[in-house]
């Protein structure tokens, strides 16, 4: 790709990026509270089951991919599967397993924590948005369309700034490739409004001065941002705010399958 979309700042894409506090938390607990769940189960480990002790450890990675990024969940699988057959499998406390019954669970643990982390970090996305609204769902599900067909991540982010100008009754919107600069407000996952640290009340005191960045995640890595900058128009519902962040997931979902973007 040789140039951004028109409109678009001309910056070049940062990576690696910093991973956001929650999902560093996340793939922080992602690894250890596997490991502190098996290690409390040892005294326990020749009156109980491998299949219950399985199934606890299971409950663990669905609590880490509910809190935290499908990213967690699966690092979350890992290590369960890893220290279910470190503590609780004999020979104990060696990577080994020399019943073949012990195989089939630890590999049915790995396969079961994978998919319902996958499946619990999805649930936890579907909260942050219920939409009735015929017009919002089209808007969603066009994007989604386009993010599985479309050859270009720029494709998308033209588009979501199409949509989200329309959305929110914006006056100009940008995208920012792999920047953090400044302290704009943020349009946040619950559809409210920061400055700062402090949330802003919408309703009664209207859009702040300045653009607004809605930022752009894929696979719980920071990719971009959109900066908005409000219309003279009535503050969009919340439930038009939340279908903006849905959109700018779907746009941070086609820049993580897509890679770093050439700004040109």
């Amino acid at each position: 790709m040789s140039s951004t979309p028109a409109g678009m700042a001309h910056t070049a894409f940062r990576w690696p990026v910093p991973v956001p506090t929650r999902d560093g938390a996340a793939l922080a607990a992602g690894l250890a509270i596997p490991f502190l769940v098996a290690l409390v189960l040892v005294p326990f480990r020749t009156d109980l089951s491998h299949t219950n002790a399985a199934l606890i450890l299971v409950v663990v990675v669905v609590a880490v991919a509910a809190l935290g990024s499908r990213l967690a969940g699966a690092v979350a699988a890992l290590s369960a599967a890893a220290w279910f057959d470190f503590f609780l499998t004999r020979p104990y406390e060696t990577f080994d397993i020399s019943a073949t019954a012990d195989i089939e669970t630890a590999v049915l643990l790995l396969a079961v924590g994978l998919i319902v982390a996958r499946l619990a970090a999805y649930a936890r996305r579907l909260e942050v948005v219920t939409v009735t609204d015929e017009g919002y769902l089209a808007r969603i599900h066009t994007t989604a369309d386009l993010v599985r067909s479309a050859k270009s991540a720029d494709a998308v982010v033209g588009h979501v700034r199409g949509e989200l100008t329309g959305l929110l009754g914006l006056s100009g919107c940008r995208f920012e490739y792999g920047t953090l600069l400044g302290q704009p407000a943020r349009l946040g996952k619950d559809g409210g409004i920061t400055v700062g640290r402090r949330p802003w009340d919408l309703e009664r005191r209207g859009w702040p001065e300045g653009e607004i960045e809605l930022r752009a995640y894929g696979n719980g890595h920071y990719l971009g941002r959109f900066m908005l900058t409000p219309g003279p128009g009535p503050v969009p519902p919340r439930q038009a705010r939340l279908v903006a962040v849905t959109l700018a997931d779907q746009t941070g979902a086609a820049l993580d399958t897509a890679g770093p973007v050439s700004a040109g």
